[in-house]
């Protein structure tokens, strides 16, 4: 009987891979903190996670010219984050909301990838028979 990764690791193996996607998305939102017009956006992770979970994501192109893209956002997955005080600009963009948003994804990934790297030791240690 071989060892199912899928059990083995439970979902955090798919939370990295959206964690990441969202880190790229709020990235974006600080980089254009001061482009005029500009509409803050997020992924609704639970969502997100719940298509990864069951396969469901794919990458759609616009033009037959774009490049695949490595992550998991795409532009139906992106919600617009609603502004608590937009500026006269249009820019939806909260410096701090986006930065303590970045900052706690940052410390979720890194609690999924501890844990990951703890299931991995473990299943190293059993196939040594430790």
């Amino acid at each position: 009987m071989g060892i199912s990764f899928d059990r083995a690791l439970g979902i955090h193996a798919q939370a990295l891979e959206v964690r990441v996607s969202r880190a790229e998305v709020l990235a974006n939102n600080l980089a254009n903190a001061d482009t005029p017009g500009y509409k803050a956006r997020d992924i609704d992770f639970q969502a997100m996670l719940g298509q990864q979970m069951d396969g469901q994501l794919e990458m759609a192109t616009t033009n037959g010219k774009h490049l695949p893209v490595g992550g998991l956002a795409s532009e139906d997955s992106l919600k617009y984050r609603v502004p608590t005080q937009p500026s006269l600009d249009g820019n939806t963009v909260d410096t701090q909301m986006e930065t303590a948003e970045f900052t706690k994804n940052v410390m979720d990934y890194q609690a999924s990838f501890q844990f990951l790297n703890g299931r991995f030791k473990g299943l190293s240690a059993a196939i040594r028979g430790e």
